[in-house]
């Protein structure tokens, strides 16, 4: 019996010591599983990089508009930034003004025909000093509105070499400036528009690229681009519209980031490689789309909820669309504005109201957290986009681009369980059209609109 004993017990022990190398295997598998989670997941960004995005065009105080108003409608959109200059003598107390009633910061520029330096880094300075400037911008358009630089003039179906000399000259000025030095400096708009090369195809010309300014000359920190979501090239309503208008490559089907970096649409010069095109720093002053037929308010709704996440999600630091309010000092279709004329709204101002409250964060997560999860069923015309808040929480953005009709069954699979998951609707308002307990998956029927699933 004592035999029998001895070896019961250490049959007992031996269990004993499986069970617990048993044990310590599977918490170091589950600390490898999570850690392999944490790093083959998807990484979010922070919300306020998001948000600091989304920005406007819009006169502030002059052609029509008026400060208070102006005040007005960006608070109701949770605008970040607006793209101004000094061409439209808006004062500079009104955009401080504007600032401190709002926040909202200013890309400042010589926007159409300006050349004065001078009187460009005077207001860049004052809105620096106010913590109200983001950057500093070129000219707007220069085949629309030709310059005249030191006596020369330049741009339009003349020379560039007058508009290269001007970017060189306002860069250089701006980084030995001892307040605006540290600001990012935006290249001009359309210099895919070059009658010559002169290289403004490039952020620093290369060395050994063949321009009429010398290599290593620099004109920007930032691409700068009108990729406007429909194209004469590319009229109509389209499937994917904001998408491909923000892709960089050759893919894009209007005046976009290759048009005027890659391979420039008058001349055809040649500027970066598509790769290079991919990660080089870039923002958008101007896009939209006018009312007519086909595009209804609600489509452009649509479409401006959607072109700012696309233009995020693919690398764009920041979009503005043109207009804030119509143009009622031009004729012809103006009907590019979160407003009309008399300030009331449209669908798409309150569209992005209820995107920017669902998703409005004051401060910005210290480290952005990486999460496991896939969409299965998920097309190429379904996107999406994970954010954090400041508070660490998860906001996991879906849209579909279904703008000529249809819809995409999905089900997002969040890699673990939630104890509470709250669907929004943009559309619809900004507080859940449902809630969901403890969940690992949501079905969501995707068309042409955003759905975002806020993970406790």
């Amino acid at each position: 019996m004592k035999i029998l004993e001895k070896i019961v017990f250490r049959l007992n022990r031996s269990l004993i010591l499986l069970f617990v190398l048993f044990a310590a295997l599977s918490a170091v598998s589950s600390k490898i599983a999570s850690a392999f989670d944490e790093v083959s997941g998807v990484q979010a960004i922070k919300a306020s990089e998001f948000l600091d995005s989304i920005g406007v065009n819009s006169s502030i105080s002059r052609r029509g508009e008026t400060l208070t108003d102006t005040i007005d409608a960006v608070t109701y959109l949770g605008m970040r930034w607006i793209r101004t200059g000094y061409e439209g003598r808006i004062p500079i107390a009104d955009l401080i003004e504007l600032h401190k009633r709002t926040g909202v910061r200013f890309s400042y520029g010589l926007l159409s025909g300006g050349a004065d330096l001078d009187r460009l880094l005077s207001g860049a300075r004052e809105l620096a000093a106010a913590g109200a400037l983001i950057a500093l911008e070129g000219n707007n358009e220069p085949n629309n509105w030709g310059i005249e630089y030191l006596g020369e003039k330049g741009g339009g179906k003349r020379s560039w070499l007058p508009v290269a000399k001007l970017q060189r000259d306002l860069y250089d000025a701006v980084k030995n400036d001892h307040v605006l030095k540290e600001y990012p400096v935006w290249s001009l708009s359309e210099n895919g528009a070059e009658t010559d090369n002169a290289g403004l195809q490039f952020l620093t010309i290369p060395d050994d690229a063949d321009c009429l300014m010398s290599g290593g000359t620099r004109f920007a920190d930032f691409a700068n681009c009108h990729n406007y979501m429909t194209h004469p090239s590319w009229p109509g309503l389209h499937d994917n519209q904001t998408w491909i208008a923000a892709d960089p490559t050759a893919a894009c089907k209007v005046d976009g980031l290759y048009g005027n970096y890659g391979r420039t649409w008058r001349i055809h010069a040649p500027g970066y490689a598509e790769s290079d095109l991919l990660n080089l720093p870039r923002v958008t002053t101007e896009t939209g789309i006018t009312l007519d037929d086909e595009i209804t308010e609600r489509i452009q709704a649509l479409l401006y909820m959607s072109v700012y996440l696309d233009q995020c999600k693919r690398g764009w630091k920041h979009t503005a669309i043109y207009l804030l309010r119509d143009r009622s000092d031009e004729s012809g279709n103006q009907t590019f504005g979160f407003y009309r004329p008399d300030y009331s709204r449209r669908l798409a101002a309150d569209y992005l109201h209820n995107l920017t409250r669902i998703l409005a964060d004051s401060g910005a997560a210290d480290s952005p957290e990486r999460l496991n999860y896939s969409i299965e069923g998920q097309t190429d015309m379904v996107h999406d986009l994970l954010i954090q808040k400041s508070n660490g929480r998860l906001y996991l953005t879906v849209w579909g681009e279904r703008f000529t009709g249809g819809s995409d069954e999905v089900r997002v699979k969040l890699g673990k369980t939630f104890a509470l998951v709250n669907v929004f609707d943009p559309t619809t308002g900004d507080t859940p059209m449902q809630r969901l307990t403890s969940v690992d998956s949501v079905r969501l029927t995707v068309s042409d609109h955003p759905f975002i699933l806020e993970l406790y």
